[in-house]
């Protein structure tokens, strides 16, 4: 097999439950102009807007970052999750939403996969797509899968065994004119039972709003250089080791709470694979 599913850690929500003689965390409402500090990431600021499942705060140089609600902080030294005021919580009947922006199903069994699936090109996208459209996936049955790169899409693609009821959508970095990865992906998607689709960042990253960590733009990286750890050193972050990346995507990740943190043209391409391995075939 070329192609990885991501473990199930991706899937599964992290464990949170106090640890044995820990007192009881308090909850405080993330009242507007409410000063806290991010308890990872040592951010401090206070609280200016709000976002679905998201606050943000602005520190005294004017700089704004979002972080998900509820999440834990310290307020006057002490730790806290900070959760949404009652004044801005759902109205009570009203419909839950996704990540993705749809209405949330209503909780029911496990589904058994449907054959068709979904390749990205690496574990980061796997996670952010998770993060974002994980319950829509789970609600049609549909898997998806991380290839480590896209070299070999057309032979991967076609051990896949393409067919009616058996569709292959693939995400692509980079995808853009005279690229290698619009070559190969051309190469790939002969089949109609196959959709190759991409955005144009050089990393999905990239498709991160920068705004959403305090950015103005992602840097530019001069070619030839690997784009993570250049990105990093521009932008102040340790980019020494592959934990220093590791540390920096799971920083990046954490930023996202919804679909409005990311850029239009990965949340069409997302969009346009999931309709695309979900319609039923024409008799």
């Amino acid at each position: 097999m070329r192609s990885r599913r991501y473990s199930d850690d991706v899937l599964a929500a992290a464990s949170r439950r106090p640890r044995p003689g820990q007192r009881p965390v308090p909850q405080v409402e993330a009242e507007p102009g409410l000063v806290v500090e991010d308890f990872e990431e040592r951010f401090c600021g206070a609280v200016v807007a709000f976002e679905k499942d998201a606050v943000t705060l602005e520190d005294r140089h004017g700089n704004r970052r979002a972080f998900p609600l509820p999440g834990a902080f310290l307020f006057e030294g002490e730790r806290v999750t900070l959760v949404r005021p009652a004044a801005q919580r759902p109205a009570p009947g009203a419909p839950a939403k996704t990540a993705s922006g749809s209405i949330a199903a209503p909780q029911q069994r496990a589904k058994v996969a449907k054959a068709s699936r979904i390749y990205v090109e690496g574990k980061h996208d796997a996670e952010l797509v998770e993060k974002i459209w994980g319950d829509d996936l789970r609600d049609v049955g549909v898997v998806v899968e991380y290839l480590e790169g896209v070299d070999d899409l057309p032979a991967i693609a076609k051990d896949f065994q393409p067919g009616p009821g058996r569709r292959l959508g693939v995400l692509v970095d980079h995808l853009v004119d005279g690229s290698k990865e619009s070559r190969i992906a051309a190469a790939a998607g002969r089949d109609p039972h196959v959709l190759v689709v991409g955005h144009p960042y050089i990393d999905v990253w990239a498709a991160v709003k920068p705004a959403r960590l305090g950015l103005e733009a992602w840097p530019d990286v001069p070619r030839g250089q690997p784009w993570k750890e250049g990105v990093l050193r521009r932008i102040g972050w340790p980019a020494s080791t592959p934990q220093d990346v590791a540390a920096a995507w799971r920083r990046i990740l954490r930023a996202v709470t919804s679909y409005a943190d990311l850029e239009p043209e990965l949340l069409g391409r997302v969009e346009e694979l999931i309709d695309f391995v979900t319609a039923p075939e024409q008799g």
